[in-house]
């Protein structure tokens, strides 16, 4: 089989360590293969870093297994051509499997050209990348904690969004703040607490408003009221670092924005995803591929056969 790279090295990580194998030698010629295991520690890490350079290896590969490269990958990443393969694109034979073997097994695909990369961006979208996620996990946990103060509120028999669409609206928090203040509102206090069409509903409003909460309830409604104003705050502050990143992505983002449903909290999630070069992805069928979007296609003796049938 053809030598592609003269000096790679594989690496089987884990939580606590790293199986380095190191492969060097010509084509043609018996390589010198060396294996050692570091600690996952940073120190350890640039300890692995100077052990490489003195072995003279330019590219490595590892697998893309939980979060465990990414310290790794960061600080290796500048020195080192790294390919992160997807695991169950470079599985060891069936045999006695070993980390030592992992990583022999995956140093010799690399040295042959057998290992498909995976797509990394770059350290600041990887950053954004973060950034969206999290701030997608933020807004799930504020549509519950608005899910849950509302039930409280039909618990109470209190049907205030049956009159309003927007129950945390303006003039929806301005009547649950009303609400938990004192635990009632009189008819008289809605209309200043109320803005726009809203003025229109007052006496249907106030029957909305008239229910049976107890201490319980009340406290309840504080509770999430302060969950809700967290969330927000969180969001808040989330949308302003996202923000400095994409201030370098600008002709990106305008360019997304322009096609139908796309706002610019999707487009940062897309950009954040997918990265701004399109060079890794040959075709649209690839990215399509890449995003899981694309039909799998699994044919035997002609027959084609579909997944879960």
């Amino acid at each position: 089989m053809e030598t592609l790279i003269t000096h790679c090295a594989g690496m089987d990580v884990h939580q606590e360590t790293i199986v380095v194998c190191a492969i060097a030698g010509a084509a043609g010629e018996s390589p010198e293969i060396e294996t050692r295991t570091f600690s996952t520690m940073t120190k350890s890490l640039f300890e692995l870093l100077q052990w490489l350079e003195s072995k003279e290896i330019t590219h490595i590969a590892m697998e893309s297994t939980g979060i465990y490269w990414r310290p790794v990958y960061n600080v290796l990443e500048g020195y080192f051509d790294i390919t992160l393969a997807n695991a169950q694109r470079i599985k060891n034979v069936p045999g006695r499997k070993t980390d030592v073997s992992d990583a022999e097994w995956i140093a010799k695909l690399l040295r042959h050209g057998l290992v498909e990369p995976s797509f990394v961006p770059p350290a600041d979208l990887r950053e954004l990348r973060e950034l969206t996620r999290l701030r997608k996990k933020q807004v799930g946990g504020l549509t519950a904690k608005k899910n849950r103060l509302q039930k409280v509120l039909e618990c109470a028999n209190i049907k205030l969004g049956t009159v309003i669409s927007d129950v945390f609206g303006v003039s929806g928090r301005n009547l649950l703040q009303r609400l938990m203040e004192q635990g009632f509102i009189d008819a008289s206090d809605i209309e200043d607490r109320v803005k726009g069409t809203v003025k229109k509903k007052v006496h249907a409003l106030a029957d909305s408003l008239f229910g049976t909460l107890d201490e319980h309830q009340i406290f309840m409604i504080r509770f999430l009221w302060n969950e809700i104003a967290f969330y927000e705050e969180s969001i808040s502050e989330l949308d302003e670092r996202i923000e400095q990143y994409l201030a370098s992505y600008k002709e990106e983002m305008d360019l997304m924005q322009t096609m139908p449903g796309v706002k610019r909290t999707t487009a940062a999630s897309i950009l954040s995803e997918m990265g701004n070069n399109m060079e890794q992805f040959p075709t649209a069928a690839h990215l399509t591929s890449w995003a899981g979007v694309a039909p799998g296609n699994h044919e035997s003796a002609g027959q084609k056969k579909v997944p879960g049938l």
